[in-house]
C-alpha cells in the first residue's frame, strides 16, 4: 500500500512539473502586444524599400553597403550593426522590428542566428537578436497596425492580402487582389484601387472591412492630417493634395513624379524627364522648390533630420541630405 502511494506521489510530482515546464515555455514564447496605437513605419518610407524606420528615438536601417541590418542615433551617431539580415520593408512596434529578408549575405549564412534559407519575413527583438521567421511568401509590401500584420505577398498562387497577429496567430485572408497597407492612420488603412478605378479606399483595421472614401484617381495615397497626398494618375502623375475637409484640390507641382515622401514639412520627389531628370524637394505646401541632385534617383526614405536615396541602378550606395538643405553626400555607416 505505500508503496502505490509512493508511487502515486511520484507520477504527481512529475507531471506538476511537466505541466510547470509547459506553462514556463509558454510565457517564455508569448509576445508581448504593441502600444495602442503602433504603426510599424511612415507610409512614404515603405513606399520607397521601407530601409529605414525611426522609432522610439532610433533609427533602424538596412546598410546596402553590407546587406546589414543597423542601428543608429537619429543624428547618425552611435552606429551599431544588429545582424546580418538583408532587410526591406522595416517595421518597428514594441519590443520588435520586423522586415522581409530577401536573401542571405555570406556572413549571415555562417551565423545560426540568421539560418533563414531563401525569402522569409521576420521578427527579432530591437537589438536584432532571436530571429523567428513568420512566413515564407514573398512580401510585396507590408504594414504594422496595432498588433497585426497587413501583408500584400505574391506567390505561384498569385496575390493575397491578408492580417495576421504578431505571434502567428489569427491570420485571414482579406482580399485576393493588390491593396498596398502603407498608409495607416489612426486604425484605418488609406490605399487606391487597382482594379477598374484608383479611387481612395480606407480599409478598417479592426474588422477587415473596407469602403470608399474618395473618388480621385490617384496612386501612392500618404494621409497627413486633412490632407491626402498623391500622385495625379489623370494628369501624368504630377503631385497633388486632397483637403478632406474643404473637399478641394491642390496641384503641388506639374512634374511628373516617379516616387515621393513627406516628412519634417518636406515633400521629396523624383522628377520625371528624359532630358532633365531630378531629384527635388518642397514645402508640403508646394512652395521652396528646390533641385537636391541630378540624375535619377529612388528609394527616398526619411527620418526626423534626415533624407536618404539611391541612384537608380546603383543598388550598393546610399546618399543622405539634412532636411530642407540643398547639400548632399555618400552616407558611409562605420561597419
Amino acid at each position: 500500500m505505500r508503496k502505490q502511494i509512493k508511487t502515486v506521489l511520484i507520477l504527481t510530482v512529475i507531471t506538476l512539473a511537466v505541466a510547470g515546464m509547459a506553462a514556463a515555455s509558454y510565457f517564455t514564447r508569448r509576445i508581448p502586444m504593441n502600444p495602442p496605437g503602433t504603426v510599424g513605419n511612415t507610409a512614404g518610407n515603405i513606399n520607397n524599400g521601407g530601409l529605414f524606420c525611426e522609432y522610439g528615438g532610433t533609427v533602424y536601417f538596412s546598410n546596402v553597403g553590407d546587406g546589414g541590418l543597423y542601428a543608429m542615433d537619429p543624428a547618425e551617431t552611435d552606429i551599431r550593426k544588429l545582424n546580418n539580415a538583408n532587410a526591406r520593408n522595416l517595421l518597428a512596434g514594441g519590443k520588435y522590428l520586423y522586415y522581409f529578408q530577401t536573401e542571405l549575405t555570406e556572413s549571415a549564412q555562417a551565423d545560426f542566428s540568421q539560418m533563414l534559407s531563401g525569402h522569409a519575413f521576420c521578427r527579432c527583438g530591437l537589438n536584432g537578436h532571436n530571429t523567428v521567421s513568420l512566413t515564407r511568401d514573398v512580401v510585396v509590401t507590408g504594414q504594422l497596425v496595432d498588433n497585426y500584420l497587413f501583408l500584400l505577398t505574391t506567390s505561384r498562387n498569385g496575390i493575397s492580402f491578408y492580417r495576421m497577429k504578431i505571434d502567428q496567430s489569427e491570420q485571414v485572408e482579406l482580399a485576393d487582389y493588390s491593396i498596398n497597407p502603407a498608409c495607416a492612420v489612426d486604425g484605418v488603412i488609406y490605399y487606391n484601387g487597382t482594379g477598374s478605378n484608383h479611387y481612395l479606399y480606407a480599409l478598417d483595421t479592426a474588422s477587415g472591412t473596407s469602403a470608399e472614401f474618395w473618388r480621385g484617381n490617384l496612386l501612392m495615397p500618404i494621409r497627413e492630417g486633412d490632407y491626402v497626398y498623391y500622385m495625379d494618375v489623370a494628369n501624368n502623375y504630377r503631385l497633388c493634395r486632397y483637403s478632406i475637409s474643404q473637399d478641394a484640390i491642390q496641384v503641388l507641382t506639374d512634374d511628373r513624379a516617379d516616387c515621393f515622401n513627406i516628412g519634417g514639412g518636406y515633400i521629396y520627389y523624383q522628377k520625371n524627364s528624359a532630358d532633365s531628370p531630378q531629384l527635388k524637394c518642397m514645402r508640403t505646401d508646394g512652395t521652396d522648390v528646390q533641385v537636391i541632385a541630378e540624375g535619377n534617383y529612388t528609394n527616398i526614405n526619411m527620418t526626423s533630420l534626415y533624407v536618404y536615396f539611391q541612384e537608380f541602378g546603383d543598388d550598393a550606395t546610399m546618399y543622405h541630405s539634412p532636411l530642407g538643405s540643398g547639400g548632399y553626400s555618400v552616407f558611409s555607416p562605420a561597419g
